[in-house]
């Protein structure tokens, strides 16, 4: 007894002499188990590569959004109350605007860094959805959604929705012109949709159309609740990070069980954070020197004036070229109009990127491969799907033209209506054109691998054999070389098998199965992919005289 308490003694002795800043994290490790926590995650290994930077400029740039947009949410009103401007930028003293309009010109001018401050979260928006885009398309080039991250996949996808929808809604909160002509774009499609079109117009903007509840709805939105969710969703998906351990490209010493990189405390934790400084210090660059948005420039919004050269925010012209060039078609039954022109464009926006969604599980089930993947895919040795996203870029591309139709047509003084069938016709062909031309640059990549694992690297040296013979030497590829190029799968595709057994009976193949199948074949058959050298052949082309 007197030893034990001589010990607790002793520990109390320790207690007492350690520090405030000790005695503070016993206390919270005690009643939160952040000891146990950070030992079991902070010296957690990340893989090192450049692409993995892209979901760090998505996650800083939107910290860079919520910072700028709390000091804009202190000086901006949400009002539709229209006032008569009498402040500091000349031109429009005497105007007749909404508060809303008018405070947006006092942040500009008169509020200190309120124009810094406003083109920094513009382009912080801009570059948060190109950040997602990208890697989105990363992530789908490399295989990197498929199991156990088809969730964490829905997430980001989930994002970049919301970051659509967010962007929509502030792009439209300083209520000048060019923001208007967007939103009654925005509610000319709504229109568009049967029986309940004009309803839902009438929610939204309180009868009307511009009616004076849109804004003082659209801020609560952009400012509260797209915000909280989208962040609620970021901390979910670094979560799903951390509990699946990072991807990684393909290499010697990674495999399903083994990441090789730096541990995520100190090493990571401080390129991380040396980067976001670099992310946030572009951003300010960017919002000093390059002028966006100058909402002076084009005056309050008017139900009858509309800007010429109204564009909206990149990552909406999808959507918007898809109405432009879109032929005027309407249905005239029973004394109402079906706008064809409109409605068509409009639901193939949400079915384009419902597809992108649950791409993964389809995959998934086309292949019937159940085992978890963390090693990255090399976008060669998968030609299909990477066609299939390169295909759906050029789509992209080409209807992004369309949605700015009118300021190519007046910068590069084309005809409008030459443009406009350009679109047409590209939406059809250039997707097929950049599948067919992707995937037989996949399939060239992938003969130029086989060559170079059998015959070895051109070093450019030219060597005459004793016969006369001229060959260039090849040196022969490191085992490291040699891993990265043969350690993809080259499974069969999925098969019905025969459909008359060993006894005669036919066995019935259902409609889902056959459909599996082709779809195997298209994407992983003979067709898709040059077959990786044997061992044997590697020996026999190595050895002796076959190697120069």
């Amino acid at each position: 007894m007197d030893g034990a308490r001589s010990v607790d003694k002793g520990r109390e002795g320790t207690r007492r002499d350690s520090g405030g800043g000790e005695r503070l994290a016993d206390w919270a490790d005690g009643r939160l188990g952040i000891y146990t926590l950070a030992k079991a995650n902070l010296r957690k290994v990340f893989p090192d590569h450049w692409s993995f930077m892209l979901g760090e400029v998505c996650l800083y740039s939107f910290l860079v959004l919520i910072l700028t947009g709390v000091y804009l949410t202190l000086f901006f009103e949400p009002s539709g109350v229209e006032v008569v401007y009498n402040g500091s930028y000349e031109p429009l003293n005497g105007v007749l605007m909404t508060r809303a309009y008018e405070s947006a010109l006092e942040i500009s001018f008169d509020v200190r860094g309120g124009l810094l401050i406003r083109q920094i979260h513009h382009w912080a928006a801009l570059v948060f959805v190109a950040g997602m885009l990208v890697h989105m398309m990363r992530v789908f080039f490399t295989g990197a959604y498929r199991k156990p991250r088809e969730v964490n996949w829905l997430f980001g996808w989930t994002l970049l929705m919301l970051g659509l929808i967010t962007g929509l809604t502030g792009y439209s909160l300083p209520d000048d012109l060019l923001s208007g002509t967007g939103v009654r774009f925005a509610q000319g499609a709504i229109l568009s949709i049967p029986v309940v079109g004009t309803y839902i117009s009438f929610f939204l903007f309180g009868g009307e159309f511009p009616g004076h509840d849109i804004i003082s709805r659209f801020f609560p939105i952009h400012v509260l609740l797209l915000p909280g969710i989208m962040l609620g969703l970021v901390v979910a998906h670094l979560i799903l990070v951390f509990y699946h351990k990072h991807t990684q490209y393909p290499g010697p010493g990674r495999d399903q069980k083994s990441v090789v990189g730096m541990p995520f405390m100190p090493v990571y934790m401080a390129k991380a954070g040396g980067f976001f400084f670099l992310v946030f210090g572009v951003l300010s660059l960017m919002g000093a020197i390059a002028t966006i948005n100058p909402v002076w420039a084009f005056g309050p919004y008017r139900p009858d004036l509309v800007t010429t050269g109204a564009q909206p925010d990149w990552y909406l012209g999808f959507s918007e070229g898809l109405i432009r060039v879109m032929p005027g078609w309407e249905i005239n039954a029973f004394g109402h109009t079906l706008v064809l022109g409109v409605l068509i464009p409009f639901s193939l926006f949400p079915l384009i990127m419902l597809a992108i969604a649950v791409y993964p599980f389809v995959e998934a089930w086309i292949t019937g491969d159940k085992r978890e993947h963390h090693i990255l895919d090399r976008p060669r040795n998968v030609p299909v799907r990477t066609a299939l996203g390169v295909a759906w870029l050029s789509l992209y591309g080409v209807l992004l033209i369309g949605g700015g139709n009118d300021i190519v047509a007046t910068h590069l003084h084309l005809s409008i209506n030459s443009i406009t069938w350009f679109v047409r016709i590209g939406f059809f062909v250039v997707p097929v054109l950049a599948f067919v031309v992707t995937k037989r640059i996949c399939l060239g990549l992938q003969r130029r691998d086989r060559d170079k694992v059998l015959h070895g690297r051109e070093t450019g040296v030219i060597k005459r054999l004793p016969h006369g013979e001229y060959v260039e030497v090849h040196a022969p590829l490191s085992q490291e070389q040699l891993h990265t190029l043969t350690q993809h799968e080259q499974a069969p595709p999925y098969e019905t098998g025969p459909r008359v057994d060993a006894n005669g009976v036919t066995r019935r193949v259902k409609g889902s199965q056959r459909l599996r199948a082709r779809l195997a074949r298209a994407m992983y058959g003979p067709d898709s992919h040059i077959p990786k050298p044997t061992a044997e052949e590697y020996r026999e082309l190595t050895s002796g005289e076959h190697h120069h």
